[in-house]
């Protein structure tokens, strides 16, 4: 690597090494936020403020468990996984069909829908928030979960859609008109030749639609409300700081916890997200 960057001619060298140092210096920028954060976590409220960047005296696990206890987060974070999970397998069912269908289409139709689909992006999700109030209380699905399971997808189905109809109609047409001969119908097309190309660009929409599920916090907190058994994570972690006196280590610990489950399915996904990302790229 040295020696071909000793090849280079000068002001392409320049330019390599100005990039690396620029790449490492936002890396720090990145890494001490969280390291901060991470050291945080197992110190107490004089040690954070009196030493924020030194490492703990110890590395005791109360504050996870003060954090656990106090804002009961192992009910937090399983209702989160109930809602997310519910959403995730409610917007994959109803994107993929959508986006095969305007994905095959060539008529004008298919593209005023998709453009419908589209004009998603334009609604922001604060502006919805009444209409979505009155529409759970005609429902009688106020203070519920379930309304929270139903309402999620419908916020993410526009950018579903448009990135699963993009990768879908990069997949040769032909592959379709063998299976349709063999005697393949619609649904066994799309679940026997499309599914299995699409994965990396299911596997982005998952983990977009994830990273929005778990993190939702407004309308969560509207719809559910106070009640403490079916209130989610982003719900539950506010609880933790208090005006008489918040515990930060608490808080940072109680907010570490819920960082792991997005940490693990990140770690799960990102392989097929970059193979969506550079397959675009390449077809592009």
């Amino acid at each position: 690597m040295a020696r071909r960057t000793a090849a280079l001619p000068l002001r392409e060298r320049i330019g390599s090494i100005t990039s690396g140092t620029l790449a490492w210096l936002y890396a720090a920028l990145l890494l001490v936020p969280l390291f901060y954060f991470v050291v945080s976590a197992f110190k107490t409220n004089e040690q954070i403020f009196e030493q924020p960047l030194a490492l703990p005296t110890s590395w005791d696990l109360s504050n996870f468990t003060t954090a656990i206890r106090q804002a009961d987060l192992g009910l937090a974070v399983a209702n989160s996984a109930i809602t997310t999970v519910a959403a995730l397998a409610l917007t994959l069912l109803l994107a993929l069909p959508a986006s095969f269908a305007l994905a095959r289409s060539r008529g004008r139709a298919g593209r005023v829908v998709e453009g419908v689909f589209a004009l998603g992006f334009l609604i922001p999700s604060f502006a919805a928030l009444f209409p979505t109030f009155l529409l759970a209380a005609a429902l009688g699905l106020f203070h519920t979960r379930t309304f929270v399971v139903f309402l999620l997808p419908a916020t993410a189905l526009p950018l579903s859609v448009v990135i699963l109809t993009s990768f879908m109609r990069t997949i040769p047409r032909e592959l379709e008109e063998a299976a349709s001969m063999d005697g393949a119908s619609s649904l066994q097309v799309l679940r026997q030749v499309y599914l299995p190309i699409c994965v990396p660009g299911i596997a982005t929409v998952l983990l977009l639609n994830f990273l929005s599920f778990w993190n939702a916090y407004l309308y969560p907190l509207i719809l559910i409300g106070p009640d403490t058994a079916q209130r989610t994570i982003q719900v539950a972690l506010p609880t933790l700081k208090v005006d008489a006196g918040t515990d930060y280590g608490v808080l940072m610990a109680g907010t570490l916890f819920t960082l792991l489950p997005v940490y693990l399915v990140y770690s799960l996904l990102q392989k097929q997200m970059q193979r969506a990302l550079l397959s675009g790229a390449v077809k592009g």
